[in-house]
């Protein structure tokens, strides 16, 4: 099982490889990908991402193409 710290978060899996830029880069991408979005047809957060660009609503059951990782750009 890997490990994680509170410093590195989701990237601590890497361990010493790869750089501070490239595990920052990661962590901020994978933060946002990885939260429930609103859904753009029943505006309800319930959208999970199930794969490179495409989502799956849970509370009315669509399946949708967007962007790839969040929907909204922040």
């Amino acid at each position: 099982m890997t490990t994680k710290t509170k410093k590195a978060k989701s990237a601590g899996r890497f361990g010493a490889r790869y750089g501070k830029r490239a595990k920052d880069k990661l962590v901020k991408v994978e933060t946002k990908q990885r939260t429930k979005q609103d859904c753009p047809f029943c505006k309800r957060p319930g959208v999970k991402r199930l794969a490179n660009g495409i989502w799956d609503c849970k509370k009315c059951g669509k399946t949708f193409a967007s962007n790839t990782y969040h929907l909204k750009d922040e």
